[in-house]
């Protein structure tokens, strides 16, 4: 029942089912599987449901603080060779993956071999919060927009340009005219990427004739290439060079960029601030 205790948490955090699914990346209706589960384990309400509202009543409240005992205990069952080597917990988002995330990890090994290293993916606004809550000892993100927790330190990585992609026998290079005219294919509008590119769109007053939602830029970049649309996707190492049935339009003087870094709780680990550091010496080939 660790999962289901995870999610308890995650309500009592963000105040409601959809907002704790968005942060653990869960649907409202698997947030509610699982707190129903629960619910039928322990044998009692967690809750005072009223309309579309959910309210921990005292049975949850008390729940709450053995759930959150129970799961510190948990995250602490490790082997003593493991206690003993060191484990560093890394949560990285997609693009990073086979990019900056093994050649600093590459790195970090000639010095700590001994040390376990596993990796979490994820979503930012996901390993942002498992960061805060000691789940995670480093995150691979993008900046958010707004503030991040005080608990965390923030030290950047890359910027990575946003470009316009069409299909190669797509005419025009006026990106305002070329977004107008074609599908557009939306990097997914509730991460911190998409929330960039819905920015651009309204400070630019361009309407797009909405087509396609994903939220990998891999995938985007597939889809432009077979003719389904064009789309604002960042210039990420992963996705270079670019398939020859794809051309870039100029966003000139209107480019925008995203931040990729890393975020630590301050801890102090040596063997943390030291992956940091590989991480800043190969974030760029």
């Amino acid at each position: 029942m660790i999962t289901e205790l995870r999610t308890l948490i995650a309500v009592a955090r963000f105040g409601a089912f959809a907002a704790a699914g968005d942060r653990i990346g869960l649907t409202q209706a698997a947030v509610s599987g699982h707190i129903k589960r629960l619910e039928e384990e322990l044998g009692f309400a967690l809750f005072d449901r009223t309309g579309r509202s959910a309210t921990l009543n005292a049975a949850g409240l008390r729940t709450l603080e053995r759930a959150r005992d129970l799961v510190a205990r948990y995250e602490a069952l490790k082997d003593p060779a493991e206690l003993a080597a060191g484990h560093v917990r890394v949560g990285a988002i997609a693009s990073v993956q086979s990019t900056i995330l093994p050649r600093g990890v590459a790195l970090f090994r000639r010095k700590h071999a001994a040390h376990r290293v596993t990796i979490e993916s994820g979503v930012s606004l996901k390993l942002i919060d498992m960061t805060d809550g000691d789940e995670l000892d480093i995150a691979i993100v993008l900046r958010p927009s707004y503030g991040l927790p005080k608990s965390l330190n923030w030290r950047p990585l890359i910027r990575e340009p946003y470009m316009l992609v069409a299909p190669r026998d797509a005419p025009g290079d006026d990106w305002a005219a070329v977004l107008a005219e074609h599908p557009f294919i939306r990097y997914e509008r509730v991460s911190p990427g998409g929330r960039q590119v819905e920015r651009f769109l309204r400070a630019n007053r361009v309407a797009v004739r909405e087509s396609i939602e994903a939220d990998d830029v891999t995938a985007i970049l597939a889809m432009v290439a077979e003719g389904s649309g064009v789309a604002l996707v960042p210039s990420t190492e992963v996705c270079q060079p670019l398939s020859p049935s794809v051309r870039v339009v100029p966003l000139g003087d209107g480019t925008f960029h995203r931040e990729i870094g890393y975020v630590t709780p301050g801890s102090g680990d040596p063997a943390v601030e030291h992956l940091g550091e590989c991480l800043e010496k190969t974030a760029v080939a």
